[in-house]
């Protein structure tokens, strides 16, 4: 019988939420096919039209959490698929903390655009 490994703690929080993560990914995935390609068509996108929708606080709010969620998971995924490749000791806290850096880096990135198309002037 073939052995089942994963760097993953199948009781722990890091395992649940990356489960949950990927739950919600699917059913924003779904809301962005079916607002962007069956309610509006590809040659009606504008870019007041994008505007406009990052102006109300549901679909910015929307858009902000996806950016976090998705962040999270596959920054998780990608460092426990280094782990389960025997990533280990200092490297594995290198790669940690690279990553950690590199996600707070696209969250803030990916705020400040969203701020941007909203019209919301923090900085």
């Amino acid at each position: 019988m073939a052995e089942r490994y994963s760097s993953f703690n199948s009781n722990g929080s890091l395992w649940l939420i990356q489960r949950i993560t990927a739950a919600f990914l699917v059913i924003v995935l779904a809301f962005h096919f079916f607002l962007l390609h069956f309610v509006n068509h590809a040659s009606e996108i504008t870019f007041a039209g994008s505007q406009y929708r990052m102006g109300t606080l549901s679909y910015y709010s929307l858009m902000v959490l996806f950016l976090i969620t998705a962040t999270f998971h596959g920054v998780n995924g990608v460092y426990n698929g280094l782990t389960n490749q025997g990533l280990e000791g200092t490297q594995k806290t290198v790669v940690k903390w690279v990553l950690v850096v590199a996600s707070a880096l696209l969250i803030f990135q990916g705020i400040r655009t969203a701020n941007a198309f909203a019209g919301i002037a923090l900085f």
